[in-house]
């Protein structure tokens, strides 16, 4: 009987999701309807009154509303044109080129940001003008942008990678080792399929005066960005080497985007105060949801399904391989309908026993989960950043915006079988620094 009410229960959350209740609320409901029908309504409320501070009062959340001031802080040094400028500069003159370039300055923007939705919108309200402007058709412009936008979920530092460390309790150290090489693999793939995808445009390059003008131009567009590269071998490097602890990584990197956004001049007039009222906004959503997997997780561990599903795999007498490949297609599925953020601390508790029982490398399976999760963020129909676009452009339609990641979800399929296949490309870097 418990196992039937935490499937309904998950089930009534799916269903709140796709009906556009906000998840935080939905998994609280369920949790608490669901924890006082197996446990008694007074040990629902005794445990309403202790979960919510518990699930928001580690100390390695603070890596989250830091990392969060970073990204709105290099939001508003302007980083995302001098970030633009630069990718256009190496990539610009071939075909496709503005393509590839709102690919690679997105990546570069995530790396600072750590967010796709922001990262999706700071880059798509300085590329889509700009593609328009050459030509380029809105299927291809808008999959860039959504496709490029994703990038923010797995390059380091990423929220997604801490919530997921922290709940596991793997090593944040670790996982942004390895979500590293995964996330220039990705960069590289969605360029390539930007490259396919503009093969009926004719080329930059042979507009010589405009290729000219751009490479007079290039070495102060480097150095825009010198700071930029400072900041984030600042923080990663710092990780990496041990000098500094995630957490105070983030305060470096919030307390270096905030002086960069002063020296720029972004923090004029009511911009400080934006930018920490955006800061708030921010994390108190997140922490919400936080929030409310706590007591939805609650409720799932009493009915006893994380257990129950581990025993049922065991039963099947399914190997690695299977199981892996089965938790793909359930993520995928399951994209369609959730974010990313909701995806992970929703199913990461009941999942991660499976993964422990079959042996599964906890570093190499969250980085693969983050690379599904994000594959998520543009899969159709609810797609998140497929509505940022449609959010910021009104002119887009949704259906072009949909054909026009099809040839991005491709290359996402390439990068997640090539993550299957080859493991090493995760584990090289978190081995060879030692975590």
């Amino acid at each position: 009987m418990d196992l039937t009410i935490g499937v309904l229960g998950f089930v009534a959350v799916l269903v709140l999701g796709i009906l556009r209740v906000p998840v935080a609320v939905a998994m609280a409901v369920v949790g608490l309807a669901g924890g006082a029908a197996l446990g008694g309504l007074d040990g629902i409320l005794y445990l309403s009154g202790t979960l919510p501070y518990d699930a928001v009062s580690p100390y390695g959340l603070s890596v989250v509303p830091l990392f969060v001031m970073m990204g709105v802080f290099a939001g508003r040094a302007g980083l995302s044109r001098a970030l633009y400028d630069v990718a256009d500069l190496l990539v610009g003159r071939f075909r496709g080129g503005l393509a590839m370039a709102t690919i690679g300055a997105s990546a570069g923007f995530g790396a600072i940001c750590g967010s796709s939705l922001a990262t999706c919108a700071t880059i798509g309200k300085v590329a889509l003008p700009e593609m328009r402007r050459h030509g380029y058709p809105d299927d291809l412009a808008a999959g860039a942008v959504a496709a490029g936008g994703t990038l923010g979920v797995l390059i380091p530092p990423s929220v997604i990678i801490v919530l997921y460390a922290l709940i596991t309790e793997q090593s944040i150290g670790a996982l942004f080792a390895a979500a590293l090489i995964p996330g220039l693999i990705a960069t590289l793939y969605y360029m390539i399929a930007a490259r396919i995808s503009a093969r009926r445009l004719p080329r930059r390059g042979e507009r010589g005066g405009e290729t000219g003008e751009r490479r007079r131009g290039g070495g102060l567009r480097l150095l825009a960005i010198a700071d930029i590269v400072v900041l984030f071998g600042l923080v990663i490097g710092g990780i990496y080497a041990g000098l500094f602890s995630p957490t105070e990584a983030a305060a470096i990197g919030a307390g270096g985007a905030a002086l960069l956004a002063w020296m720029r001049g972004g923090l004029k007039g009511g911009e400080l105060r934006g930018a920490m009222v955006e800061t708030a906004l921010t994390s108190g959503m997140i922490f919400l949801i936080l929030i409310g997997a706590a007591l939805f997780n609650y409720f799932v561990e009493t009915s006893g399904l994380p257990q129950a599903l581990v025993g049922a795999i065991a039963a099947a007498g399914l190997g690695q391989l299977e199981v892996i490949i089965l938790l793909v297609v359930f993520y995928l599925v399951l994209g369609c309908f959730m974010d990313s953020m909701s995806m992970v601390l929703l199913t990461v508790p009941a999942v991660f026993p499976l993964i422990e029982a079959n042996g599964i490398d906890p570093i190499w399976f969250g980085i693969l989960l983050v690379t599904v999760v994000e594959l998520g963020l543009i899969t159709p129909p609810i797609g998140m950043n497929l509505f940022v676009l449609k959010g910021i452009d009104a002119r887009l339609d949704l259906g072009v915006v949909i054909r026009g990641v099809l040839p991005f979800i491709g290359a996402d399929v390439v990068r997640v079988v090539t993550l299957i296949a080859l493991p090493q490309v995760v584990l090289f870097l978190p081995h060879l620094l030692g975590f």
